[in-house]
């Protein structure tokens, strides 16, 4: 199976959200799609998924236009979206039971698959409580569930760790990475962390173009000598022109990590992390 995107572009009136993105998606390895907010990540997702037509452009999967024959994507999708929409008034197990009804899964199947996944994201306790009672990242861990639904071959997801808590991130970055040995798997999100381990592909969206598609090694050389460490004394901050990538207060004063090819303070060159290289690339590309 196999995803490959020719010149995607959107336009909603004079904005430009996407603009002449060409991708190839594959199973093998998890997918992470990195931007800051507005770049057209959302949008491209939306587009996979089936939700929105190109302005210009074609999606294929495995040679057939899904922008023209949406349902051979639908068929295969899971879909997690970034707001997970619920019906507050059915329990988690009536929403996923008229999910898998959707999906066209027969009730027997549907009835072990909702058990399961109830039990993998740690829902079976309330499976029967209405989901208004439920919290934000329960939600999601539902979501989660209807998107899982059917063992569909290829999954989207968009910020699906939002509301969760950090255990809870681990085991769905476990999962997802584990899925994707056999599945074309693509996660959006900002939180680099969520992906710098299980990553095989990274595309890096900035203001709608893809400034970035390949591996984590390989970005990670695009920031090598770009990123510096040095102290500034308590209440100091940096300029604001400076691409921080964290501050961290130490009882020596304010630790900086700045990506840049020179600093001007006395610091340290320092080995970059993914998120460090996501800076640098945007940075060129800005």
């Amino acid at each position: 199976m196999k995803i490959n995107c020719h010149g995607l572009t959107m336009r909603f009136g004079n904005k430009t959200a996407l603009e002449n993105v060409s991708l190839e998606l594959c199973p093998g390895s998890l997918i992470g799609l990195i931007g800051p907010n507005g770049a057209g990540k959302s949008t491209l997702m939306n587009q996979l998924a089936t939700l929105k037509k190109p302005t210009a452009g074609d999606i294929l999967l495995d040679g057939e236009s899904i922008v023209k024959k949406p349902n051979l994507m639908r068929k295969v999708l899971g879909y997690l979206p970034q707001s997970v929409p619920v019906y507050p008034n059915l329990s988690a197990s009536e929403f996923l039971f008229y999910i898998a009804s959707a999906k066209g899964i027969r009730p027997a199947d549907a009835k072990k698959q909702i058990a399961q996944l109830l039990a993998q994201f740690h829902l079976s306790d309330v499976g029967n409580r209405p989901l208004a009672a439920f919290s934000g990242g329960m939600r999601q861990r539902v979501g989660l569930s209807a998107a899982l639904l059917g063992d569909p071959q290829i999954i989207i997801a968009d910020e699906p760790s939002t509301g969760l808590d950090p255990e809870e991130r681990v085991g769905l970055r476990n999962l997802l990475s584990e899925l994707s040995k056999e599945r074309i798997v693509l996660l959006s999100t900002h939180i680099v962390s969520d992906i710098e381990a299980v990553a095989g592909q990274i595309l890096l969206l900035q203001k709608g173009r893809l400034v970035y598609d390949g591996s984590p090694e390989n970005l990670l050389h695009a920031a090598e000598g770009r990123v510096w460490e040095y102290t500034l004394p308590q209440g100091s901050l940096p300029l604001e022109t400076a691409v921080i990538s964290s501050l961290v207060q130490t009882a020596n004063g304010i630790r900086v990590r700045e990506v840049a090819d020179h600093v001007t303070q006395s610091a340290n060159a320092v080995t970059a992390t993914l998120e460090d290289a996501c800076l640098a690339v945007l940075k060129a590309g800005a």
